[in-house]
C-alpha cells in the first residue's frame, strides 16, 4: 500500500499542528524503550474492503488500539489500519475494545456530585458551526445553573468551524490545561471545557491524523462516547449517519461496561450533542444495557414560532447572544430547554 509521507512524517507535522500541545505528543518510535508492534495479519482481515473486511475480536482489537495509543506502530501501518477502518467501519464488539484501551490510556477525572446528587454530564465537541451557530456552549451553562456538573470536551480549532472552545474564550471559561484544572473547574463552577490534549493526550494525537490523512479515523467516533468519570456520569452521544446509530445502540445494548454512566443517545447538530432548534429529534437513554425512549421525533410546524437564534455564526455573536439567553432577554430554544429538562431528570435518578 503506497503511503505518501516518509516514515517521520506523522511525528514532523503533528508537532506542528496548533490543535497539539506538547504533553498531547508521544514518544517518537526511536525514542520510544516499548517494542514495536507488527500489523500486518491485522491488515489482512481489516484491510479486504467493504464486502471482504472480517472484524478482529476483541482481544486482537484492543492490543492493536492499544499500540497504536503508544505509538508503536510504524507510521506506515498506522495509516493502513486508519484507512482499513474507515472502509470497512468498525462494528460494536471493535468499538467497546477500542474503548476499553482507550479509557486506560489516560487518568480518569474524580469529582464530587452536584446539587441534589446530581451526577456529571459529559459534552463532546468536535464539530463546531458550520451553518448553523454552536450551541454546545449554552447547554453546558444551563445545565451547570441547574447544578450539574459538566465537562465540555474537544478541539481548540477547527478550520471552517467555529468550536465550542472559541465561543468559551469569548465567555471567560478558560480551556483546562491539565486534570487538575478540569477538576478543580468542575469542583468552583461546575463547568469546565477541556482540550483533548489536556483530558487524552494519547487520543489527542490519533485524532490529529486527520489533519494529515484528510479523513477522519475511529478516534473520531471514540471521543464522542468516552467516559472520563472515575465515577460514571451520564454521556451525551450524537451520530449524524443511521448506520452510526444502528452501531452506537449495539455498543450500548451488547456490551453494558461500554454503557456505564449511562449515555443519551440523539442525532446530532451539524455533530454535535446539543439539541437541534429546528426540530425534535428523538433521545434514547441507554443504562444498564437497556434502552429506553426518553423523547419522541417531532416534525417541524409551519405553524411554530421563529426561534431567535445569533445573527452570525462568530464566536463572539454566539458568545453576546448566550449571555443574553443567560440574562432572560431571549428566550432559551423549546428543544434546547427540552434537553436541559431531560439531562437534569437523569442525572438525578438512582444509578
Amino acid at each position: 500500500m503506497w503511503f505518501p509521507y516518509p516514515r517521520n512524517a506523522c511525528a514532523i507535522v503533528i508537532s506542528a499542528s496548533p490543535a497539539n500541545t506538547p504533553a498531547a505528543r508521544p514518544p517518537s518510535m526511536t525514542e520510544s524503550a516499548a517494542p514495536a508492534f507488527a500489523c500486518a495479519r491485522f491488515i489482512k482481515e481489516i484491510g479486504r474492503g467493504p464486502n471482504g473486511a472480517r472484524a478482529l475480536s476483541r482481544d486482537d482489537t484492543y492490543a492493536l488500539y492499544e499500540a497504536m495509543l503508544d505509538g508503536r506502530v510504524s507510521d506506515l501501518e498506522l495509516g493502513a489500519v486508519l484507512l482499513a477502518y474507515r472502509v470497512k467501519g468498525e462494528t460494536a464488539a471493535e468499538l467497546a475494545a477500542m474503548l476499553a484501551a482507550a479509557h486506560r490510556s489516560f487518568e480518569p477525572l474524580h469529582i464530587q456530585h452536584g446539587r441534589e446528587h446530581a451526577r456529571p454530564v459529559s459534552i463532546p465537541s468536535y464539530n463546531g458551526a458550520r451553518r448553523l451557530p454552536n450551541l454546545t456552549p449554552l447547554l453546558s451553562l444551563l445545565l451547570a445553573r441547574e447544578g450539574v456538573p459538566v465537562l465540555v470536551h474537544g478541539v481548540i480549532d477547527d478550520p471552517g468551524r467555529v468550536t465550542s472552545a472559541e465561543i468559551f474564550a469569548e465567555l471567560g471559561v478558560k480551556a483546562a490545561a491539565s486534570h487538575d484544572e478540569i477538576e478543580d473547574s468542575l469542583a468552583s463552577r461546575r463547568l469546565a471545557f477541556a482540550p483533548i490534549a489536556s483530558l487524552a493526550p494519547k487520543l489527542a494525537r490519533l485524532l490529529s491524523l486527520r489533519r494529515i490523512m484528510g479523513v477522519r479515523n475511529s478516534t473520531h467516533t471514540l471521543v464522542k462516547i468516552l467516559q472520563p468519570f472515575a465515577q460514571p456520569g451520564l454521556r451525551l452521544v450524537n451520530y449524524t449517519h443511521p448506520e452510526y446509530r444502528e452501531s452506537l445502540t449495539g455498543l450500548f445494548t451488547q456490551h453494558p461496561d461500554a454503557a456505564q454512566g449511562g449515555a443519551l443517545l440523539a442525532r446530532g447538530t451539524e455533530g454535535e450533542a446539543v439539541a437541534d432548534t429546528r426540530r425534535q429529534v428523538q433521545v434514547d437513554w441507554f443504562h444498564h444495557g437497556h434502552s429506553e425512549t426518553l423523547v419522541s421525533a417531532e416534525r417541524s410546524s409551519a405553524d411554530a414560532p421563529p426561534v431567535d437564534l445569533p445573527e452570525s455564526l462568530d464566536a463572539a455573536t454566539t458568545a453576546r447572544w448566550i449571555e443574553s439567553v443567560l440574562r432572560g432577554e431571549i428566550a432559551v430554544p423549546p428543544a434546547l430547554a427540552r434537553q436541559v429538562e431531560v439531562i437534569a431528570d437523569v442525572v438525578r435518578r438512582p444509578v
